[in-house]
């Protein structure tokens, strides 16, 4: 019997924070990380710093760690969103405007930015158990809701995001020039707690 145990990730949870990141993140971190490195900063180095901060969405302060028998499993990054939509002018990135135009859809609720399970793990309970301890974050938050998007290209997480019973919103196509994934929908999926 295997025992998956959910807390909330501390500074030294960095290293696993951006692994988490990486591989949920379909490739998009990347582009943004890039952006943000100092002259000579690997792009880990960009998302170990993000992460071992105490403010911004990306941070240790609104993750999540899972483990399976003591052993690091997987993670999760989610926060509130706000009541009213966050304004795309004209100078919001292009390529992140379907993202935000979801998000805005889904305000007031509880929002996984990323939900990722190592390799090894999967299939074994730890991404139930990362939606499960979402659900009991937001109620406590006081939200009626957990919204999360995943892209059409990722058939598994949305079996396993529909097994827990969220449901399709919206989507939007991406068109991320030079991205694995452009023209794949990104697809708004919301569960009432």
């Amino acid at each position: 019997m295997s025992s998956i145990s959910v807390r909330d990730a501390t500074p030294a949870d960095a290293p696993a924070l951006v692994d988490i990141v990486l591989m949920a993140g379909e490739g998009l971190p990347e582009r943004v990380w890039a952006e943000m490195a100092h002259p000579g900063e690997t792009l880990r180095d960009v998302g170990l710093r993000r992460a071992a901060r105490g403010e911004g969405s990306f941070s240790f302060r609104n993750a999540q760690i899972a483990t399976r028998n003591g052993d690091l499993a997987g993670g999760m990054v989610g926060y509130p969103l706000p009541d009213d939509p966050v304004p795309i002018g004209p100078d919001f990135p292009a390529e992140f405007v379907p993202l935000q135009e979801l998000e805005n859809l889904a305000p007031s609720t509880w929002y996984l930015n990323i939900v990722g399970v190592y390799d090894g793990m999967r299939g074994q309970g730890v991404g139930s158990a990362l939606l499960a301890h979402a659900e009991g974050v937001a109620r406590r938050a006081g939200l009626r809701a957990v919204s999360l998007i995943v892209f059409s290209g990722n058939p598994g997480a949305r079996r396993l995001y529909e097994r827990a019973g969220f449901r399709e919103r919206a989507r939007r196509r991406m068109h991320v020039p030079g991205w694995e994934h452009d023209g794949a929908n990104a697809i708004l999926m919301v569960k009432s707690v």
